[in-house]
């Protein structure tokens, strides 16, 4: 089974059933990448790589940023038109996919591994991408700093990583919340708890 058919198959209720919180864990998430790098004025327009049922239009959107989502499954399509009407949404592979002008800021969520050549997807992406790139990446399970080699080989001269630990699976109450989030800034600590939990937030420009 290829992985657009997989997504196919798990498109209806996708955000319920992959998030605790779906709501709060894509809020966290969309302030990042409007605050991580340069930041994002109004109206910035961003560019949701492998943007799944379109979780993050509505906070990205709520911060007043021009939002439009691609993704390869054409069901996933479907159900981000579905719960979003009125947003853009577009079918299109992490391997082909370019759009028709520019944008301000490229983000691809949980799935920057799925292009074919990631190397050539780092260029393409620079080649229409004017201020950032935001994705995220496991260092438990990925070379961070072969990632960091390639993004400045594809033409971003800036590389900032930030500590992500809010679970995905599992609804923390407010004084855990509270502390994943200060252990996020704790610098060394953190860097000690990703080998083994979380995941860098990288922002590339």
């Amino acid at each position: 089974m290829s992985s657009v058919e997989k997504f196919d198959r798990l498109a209806d209720d996708w955000s319920e059933r992959e998030y605790a919180d779906p709501e709060q864990y894509a809020a966290r998430r969309a302030k990042i990448v409007a605050e991580l790098g340069p930041r994002l004025p109004a109206r910035a327009r961003i560019l949701d790589l492998a943007c799944g049922d379109g979780i993050l239009a509505p906070p990205l959107i709520g911060m007043k940023l021009e939002y439009r989502g691609v993704d390869a499954s054409a069901v996933m399509i479907e159900e981000a038109r579905r719960r979003h009407p009125g947003v853009e949404f577009e079918l299109g592979s992490l391997d082909e996919y370019e759009p028709d002008e520019p944008v301000d800021c490229t983000i691809c969520l949980r799935a920057f591994y799925y292009a074919g050549d990631r190397a050539a997807f780092f260029a393409r992406i620079r080649r229409f991408t004017r201020t950032k790139l935001v994705f995220d990446v496991r260092p438990q399970v990925y070379d961070v700093r072969a990632i960091e080699s390639e993004l400045r080989v594809a033409g971003f001269t800036q590389v900032e990583l930030r500590p992500f630990l809010l679970p995905q699976t599992r609804r923390l109450p407010a004084p855990a919340r509270s502390l994943a989030f200060a252990l996020e800034r704790s610098g060394p600590l953190a860097r000690v708890v990703l080998r083994r939990y979380g995941s860098f937030f990288c922002a590339a420009s």
